[in-house]
């Protein structure tokens, strides 16, 4: 009887805390829907607040890098703006470089023109006519702006060929500066080993100067950093000018009696000035040099000229005096045979005569002068300055 009492009562117990928990969500549920129903518009307002925040910091985030994308394109603009300017003041720079270095070879057209002697820049297959560097070939095909070029390559690989490019121009106009300046010295030189052998021989190389009218002012030796400096172009009108001084020197040097007037050594007999004359054997002076020869052999100019005079002329036997210009006359006497007439032009070389002992001689020899404004003058002086000539030729 007790028994069955007790589990009449179990399912009641067993129901109660599911009956517990469906009142605690009824509860909630009826205070949530009484919290919604008073407080209504605070939690929508609540809401949209917190919606409108959301957006407001998205879209200045969207702002933000809407301006960092409009400063990267400009800055990215302006560095291939700047980079373009600068490859083209290289390539223009570069053209002048190559002018410089045709005057250059013009100017030393007597030597072979190199990169090392010019100062010229390597050219590279493939890149055309223009020697720009491998890695930084920026012209297109029909010569358009090298900006064009631009956007196919980094920023990073345009900056380091254009460093390289630019390096490689100032070691070219370096080069250059070197080259005008070595051409000037050397120019330089040239005319003063020229003066001086002028010099030897007596002369003052003024006689052959022609000065210009209306010019002057104090010497001032040519110095090599201003010709490594700016003002290329006056620069290199004095290199051309010393170069010409040096070739007009040559040419006058050339027009000198330096030659020899017989073959191989000149065994002089008899010098120049006072000596014993050979028929009196008083005191008298020898005009000329007796230079020992064979008869027969041939006598020839020392210089080119015109043959003013061919003739028996005294004690001189058959005599040749040929004008060389400037004053400057050389005589041949004591010819067996004259084999040349008056007028006629004669080489370095040439022969004039046959050596003999016609005239007032002892025996056969070569008599040789050397006059200067009609004065006779040592040959001597001239035949030193010939043999100084011929080794600096030969070296």
């Amino acid at each position: 009887m007790h028994r069955s009492k007790i589990s009449s009562r179990l399912p009641s117990l067993r129901a109660t805390p599911w009956l517990a928990a469906a009142l605690a969500l009824a509860l909630l549920w009826a205070l949530g829907a009484t919290y919604l129903i008073v407080f209504h518009d605070e939690v929508l307002a609540g809401f949209v607040a917190r919606q409108a925040a959301l957006r407001d910091a998205y879209e200045a985030q969207l702002a933000e890098l809407r301006d960092r994308l409009d400063r990267d394109r400009r800055d990215q603009a302006g560095t291939e703006t700047g980079l373009a300017d600068r490859v083209a003041a290289a390539l223009a720079r570069q053209a002048e470089l190559e002018r410089r270095t045709a005057s250059l070879a013009e100017v030393a057209r007597q030597t072979a023109p190199d990169p090392v002697a010019t100062g010229a820049l390597a050219r590279r297959p493939g890149i055309g006519s223009a020697p720009v560097d491998d890695e930084l070939d920026l012209r297109s095909g029909d010569g358009a702006e090298p900006a064009r070029a631009l956007p196919r390559r980094s920023a990073l690989d345009v900056e380091t060929g254009l460093i390289r490019l630019e390096a490689r121009l100032e070691g070219l106009q370096a080069a250059q500066g070197a080259r005008l300046a070595g051409l000037a010295a050397r120019a330089g030189d040239e005319i003063r080993r020229l003066r001086g052998l002028i010099l030897r021989t007596g002369l003052d190389p003024g006689r052959f100067d022609a000065p210009e009218a209306g010019v002057g002012g104090p010497l001032v030796p040519l110095d090599s950093r201003v010709l490594d400096g700016a003002g290329f172009e006056a620069s290199l009108a004095l290199a051309r000018r010393a170069l010409a001084d040096g070739e007009r020197l040559r040419r006058t040097t050339a027009g000198l009696p330096l030659g020899r007037p017989i073959r191989g050594e000149a065994i002089v007999s008899s010098p120049f000035g006072s000596r014993l004359d050979p028929f009196t054997r008083g005191l008298a002076l020898h005009t000329g040099l007796d230079l020992k020869a064979e008869y027969g052999e041939p006598a020839r100019a020392t210089a080119p000229g015109r043959v003013i005079a061919a003739e028996a002329a005294g004690g001189y036997g058959n005599m040749v005096e040929i004008d060389h210009g400037h004053g400057l006359t050389t005589r041949f006497g004591h010819l067996a045979r004259i084999a040349v007439y008056p007028g006629q032009r004669v080489a370095a070389g040439d022969t004039v005569g046959s050596v003999g002992s016609t005239g007032r001689s002892t025996g056969a020899h070569l008599h040789y002068e050397t006059r200067i404004d009609g004065v006779p003058v040592d040959p001597q002086r001239f035949l030193a300055a010939g043999a100084t000539r011929a080794q600096h030729d030969a070296d």
